[in-house]
């Protein structure tokens, strides 16, 4: 109902699981998904991987009410391009939907504060830090929402490179996964968003 209320989106299907979405994928034209991660018969997460897999152009953005960041980790492996606390503002809807379908990410400010906040003050930036400039393209590329295979392709590697360089920056700051790395990277001024 909020979404049609926009103006400038439409609701065309939903689904009550990760399967039925997929069946109603083939059947509706989709520019845009918002994705649950907790359902029945088949997850969120095995979903938008499946889905994107099968249709790389559709974009996703995660509605949960989970903060926990596995899941926003599996979900971005999987290729969301937005993640929403699912007790979002109209106006926060809005901006996530506008930014995802126009090719940029969001992340809502709730998720940004926890995982920035998680970063502990001994994490800040040490003097003997030195990433070196592809490090900083891939850190970029992962801010803008991009997984390794779409990474990859912009900077013309392997995904098996891109997955070493992910692997050198969070052994560099002393992260362990790609959202704590990005909440420290945010925090220490390495990006911006």
């Amino acid at each position: 109902m909020v979404i049609n209320k926009l103006g400038y989106a439409k609701v065309v299907a939903e689904a009550a699981d990760g399967a039925e979405f997929l069946r109603l994928l083939e059947q509706e034209e989709t520019d845009l998904v918002l994705m649950d991660i907790e359902m029945p018969v088949m997850n969120g997460v095995e979903a938008t991987r499946k889905a994107i897999e099968k249709y790389p152009g559709i974009k996703i953005i995660a509605l949960t009410m989970f903060k926990e960041d596995a899941y926003i980790q599996s979900m971005i492996e999987a290729g969301v391009k937005g993640f929403l606390i699912k007790n979002i503002r109209k106006e926060v809807l809005d901006r996530a939907l506008q930014a995802v379908y126009n090719g940029k990410t969001y992340y809502s400010e709730e998720l940004w504060d926890y995982f920035t906040k998680s970063v502990s003050k001994e994490e800040k930036i040490e003097s003997d830090l030195s990433l070196t400039r592809r490090e900083l393209e891939v850190l970029a590329l992962l801010a803008e929402g991009l997984n390794n295979k779409e990474i990859a392709d912009r900077l013309f590697v392997s995904e098996r490179t891109i997955v070493g360089h992910k692997s050198n920056l969070m052994a560099k700051t002393n992260t362990k996964n790609t959202v704590s790395m990005l909440a420290y990277a945010i925090r220490n001024g390495l990006i911006n968003i």
